[in-house]
């Protein structure tokens, strides 16, 4: 049995007895029923997860950034240039990013995967290399990886959460560099979702009306050039789609995801990358989503459309489009403040506080 094999094999779906228990907990807590809103629906999500009430507080944290470039980008479908990737790996490993900062913050590590940038990198501390090719194939003329290709990528994020969790981590964050891989996110939310590319795609870093215009056309011709636009799209399996218009940094996120829920460890999902990405994840084991967490949603329209197929809700709406991890990274405090309600606030009952009038 491959290392993929045996993590799917290995995924739950939520405990239903943690899941009722962990509501019926909430109800008995010295507060209003449903008085922290979506918090409580995060703290019943992670008991499920974990299958045990209360859940394990999910910290420390820590991100793991996949960075990869994509054959796409020849398209002209970003004003940035490709080497700005491994130039932002640099600045990843230098501490100089926002993903840095906000890890800071939050104190999660930060781990930088290579798993398919056009260079070859340096050896440095906090770099791992599972490198499969210097970039993706242009997905507007086949697919932008073969079948081995995306089983090795996803195989490589899967042993970065087990590395990651036997290295203590209690809380897995998505994280992403890539120059042109919202388009490819694009193309992956269409196919998954069946929405429109016109719906779906949007302004990546910051493109003028032209580029967007081109972009929704380069993903409109890789889903039809992918067979991924008609009738047969969902004769596809969810490896072939991820094959055929994702990127690296998507099928490693993908297997991150896999890896993290294979040992019942939370992931906070960041951005559309990761949003694309837990699609793929989803279709290959469907029970995974139970132990995904939602940090934030994006400024690009497909991460909406994303999260709602998942049926996830996004913690924090901030604007944010930067990707890097950072949405994941913000809401990581209020995961584990949902989490230490659990654990610290009293009961009706222990605290002799009166329960209102039925």
């Amino acid at each position: 049995m491959t290392i993929l094999e045996q993590t799917l094999a290995a995924i739950r779906p939520a405990d239903p007895g943690a899941l009722a228990e962990a509501r019926a907990h909430h109800d008995r807590l010295t507060k209003p029923r449903g008085a922290l809103g979506a918090l409580e629906e995060v703290a019943v999500r992670l008991a499920g997860a974990a299958a045990v009430n209360p859940p394990p507080m999910p910290a420390p944290a820590a991100l793991a950034i996949f960075a990869a470039d994509h054959g796409v980008h020849a398209q002209g479908v970003s004003p940035w240039p490709q080497e700005v990737t491994v130039q932002m790996v640099g600045n990843f490993l230098a501490g100089g990013a926002v993903a840095n900062a906000f890890a800071a913050q939050v104190g999660a590590s930060v781990t930088v995967v290579d798993v398919g940038i056009a260079a070859d990198l340096v050896p440095a501390p906090g770099l791992m290399v599972g490198k499969v090719a210097h970039g993706t194939a242009d997905m507007t003329l086949g697919p932008a990886m073969t079948a081995e290709q995306a089983v090795a990528v996803l195989e490589t994020g899967i042993a970065v959460a087990r590395d990651l969790v036997a290295q203590g981590a209690r809380c897995l964050v998505t994280g992403d560099m890539g120059i042109a891989n919202t388009t490819a996110s694009a193309a992956l939310i269409c196919a998954f979702t069946g929405q429109d590319p016109a719906e779906v795609t949007g302004r990546g870093t910051g493109v003028d009306d032209e580029t967007l215009a081109r972009k929704i056309e380069v993903v409109r011709r890789a889903l039809r050039v992918n067979g991924l636009d008609g009738p047969g799209a969902s004769a596809l399996s969810a490896l072939e789609t991820l094959a055929a218009v994702g990127g690296f940094e998507h099928a490693a996120i993908a297997g991150f995801v896999l890896g993290g829920a294979s040992l019942r460890v939370p992931v906070i999902l960041d951005g559309v990358i990761a949003g694309s990405a837990a699609l793929a994840a989803a279709g290959l084991a469907p029970d995974v989503v139970d132990h995904c967490v939602a940090g934030h949603r994006s400024a690009e329209p497909g991460h909406a459309v994303a999260l709602a197929h998942l049926g996830l809700r996004p913690l924090v709406e901030l604007e944010l489009r930067l990707g890097e991890g950072t949405g994941g990274l913000l809401a990581h405090p209020l995961v584990c403040a949902a989490v230490r309600v659990m654990h610290e606030v009293a009961t009706f009952d222990s605290a002799g506080v009166t329960e209102k009038e039925a």
